[in-house]
């Protein structure tokens, strides 16, 4: 069986150990800033013991006052061992340019087509490659929509309405993209840009959106500012809970309220706003996850997917394994939304010696459900770390290894 090798540069446990040295502070005083023992802190440092929650992750992010991101180290796996996100890393570049040269209302040296060509384009993008969670088609036909809607909107006053909409769902996947294959700063530039757009439309669904946008892409840096910008969002919607757009943008909010507090370690915080959000889905008329508005497609089994990975969060494993069962993924239309629901119940399997046959299967599941998503995430390929070390040259070995490889966290 191959190993993985413990010195890994996308090891969280190599980094922390550099980052711990390069500060010339000891094991003991880095644990006991952030809340652990040192013999916890050596056990993650040596490969043996993995990061499991984002809360750790970001406890001693701050003891050694660094950015998580700086451990956490979200890159892609090499080009050459996965085509697959090779080719959405490719993409990056691209976007990065448009992000930068973009201003709304500024003069464009661009062409556009005729704005029924564009919205076909953001028709495909919207009901196809979103859902599927293909991001290097994402990042193959985003620059050349933003560019093209940037000019609709300065030549086009009869579609500018369509023109805005159009905007914020293209920086809207552009961020929420870049975030989740741990682009650094681009993400927040998205919604910057996002927030802008809406400032045009004065629509306030559209502005729960980048609330929620800006929330979810400030990075793991401000879990404080991400839950007070989705609490600020969520408070702005309470007034328009008659429109259904804005009721799931309330729900969608409260969700991220969650999340954060769960990382914060405020299980009571976080309890209360899975059923502030709760509340609201179960009172959507048939179907709510067909709705989609802003493609987040707010509803109960959406509900259910975050509250499965709030108790992976939290360190309830049992109880995210027992949520897991009442549970429809399936139902929800989006590749991210179902992997992330295999991959974090599989992370929390994964935590108890007699699941851990499970969690390798869920962690597959997953992978298959979204690579672009999965291969990326640090947490994930922690765990597969963690499995990796103590697969048994059987079936499901093999099967792991097979992931491991195109993660590129093992020879």
């Amino acid at each position: 069986m191959s190993n993985v090798d413990a010195e890994d540069s996308r090891s969280i446990g190599r980094r922390l150990r550099e980052i711990r040295a390069w500060r010339g502070m000891t094991q003991k005083a880095v644990a006991e800033l952030a809340g652990f023992t040192e013999g916890y802190l050596s056990r993650i440092e040596h490969g043996q013991c993995p990061v499991e929650r984002r809360s750790t992750l970001e406890a001693f992010a701050a003891a050694l006052r660094v950015a998580p991101s700086e451990l956490a180290e979200q890159a892609f796996p090499p080009a050459a061992a996965d085509p697959v996100t090779g080719e959405a890393q490719a993409t990056v570049t691209a976007l990065e340019v448009a992000l930068s040269d973009l201003d709304l209302g500024a003069p464009l040296d661009e062409t556009a087509r005729p704005w029924p060509a564009v919205a076909a384009d953001m028709d495909r993008l919207n009901t196809e490659l979103r859902p599927a969670t293909d991001y290097a088609a994402q990042g193959l036909v985003l620059p050349g929509l933003l560019r093209e809607l940037h000019t609709l909107y300065v030549i086009d006053r009869e579609h500018r309405p369509d023109v805005l909409r159009a905007l914020i769902d293209c920086y809207h996947a552009a961020g929420i993209m870049l975030k989740n294959l741990g682009v650094r700063g681009l993400p927040a530039l998205a919604a910057i840009h996002a927030r802008r757009v809406a400032e045009e439309l004065e629509d306030p669904a559209w502005f729960g959106l980048v609330a929620w946008l800006r929330a979810s892409t400030i990075g793991s840096a401000g879990r404080p500012r991400m839950l007070d910008l989705s609490v600020q969002g969520a408070d702005a919607l309470a007034a328009h809970l008659d429109d259904s757009r804005c009721r799931q943008m309330y729900g969608a909010l409260h969700l991220n309220a969650a999340l954060a507090s769960a990382a914060m370690r405020r299980p009571a915080d976080a309890a209360a706003h899975l059923g502030e959000a709760s509340g609201i889905a179960d009172a959507l008329p048939e179907g709510p996850n067909r709705h989609g508005f802003g493609s987040l497609y707010f509803g109960p089994d959406n509900v259910g997917i975050w509250r499965v990975s709030i108790e992976v969060e939290l360190g309830d494993p049992g109880r995210a394994r027992e949520l897991a069962r009442g549970v429809h993924p399936s139902e929800v239309p989006s590749a991210a939304r179902q992997g992330m629901f295999w991959a974090d119940l599989g992370r929390g399997l994964a935590t108890q010696r007699g699941t851990r046959d499970d969690a390798v299967a869920a962690l597959l599941r997953a992978e298959k459900i979204a690579p672009q998503r999965i291969r990326p995430n640090p947490f994930v390929r922690e765990t597969v770390t963690d499995l990796m070390q103590r697969a048994r040259r059987d079936a499901g070995g093999r099967e792991l290894r097979g992931m491991a490889h195109w993660m590129g966290i093992a020879g």
